[in-house]
């Protein structure tokens, strides 16, 4: 199980990295609030495999949102 959950970190990460890229004009701490805030909300799920398209199409909608 914890190469499951290092696994989803660092996918997490990595749709951190491309999301600061996307939305150069949220800072870079707004960006990361936001994915570890959709993420959090995943907390209790037990299967976990598209947890973090789920938080990329999330955090990109709210980011979406707060650039107008």
């Amino acid at each position: 199980m914890a190469g499951v959950e290092s696994n989803e970190r660092a996918v997490i990460s990595q749709l951190v990295d491309r999301l600061r890229a996307s939305y150069p004009d949220v800072s870079p701490e707004r960006v990361t609030m936001v994915v570890e805030h959709q993420h959090a909300e995943f907390d209790g799920s037990r299967v976990r495999d598209f947890i973090p398209l789920f938080v990329e199409r999330r955090a990109r909608r709210e980011l979406a949102t707060a650039r107008g």
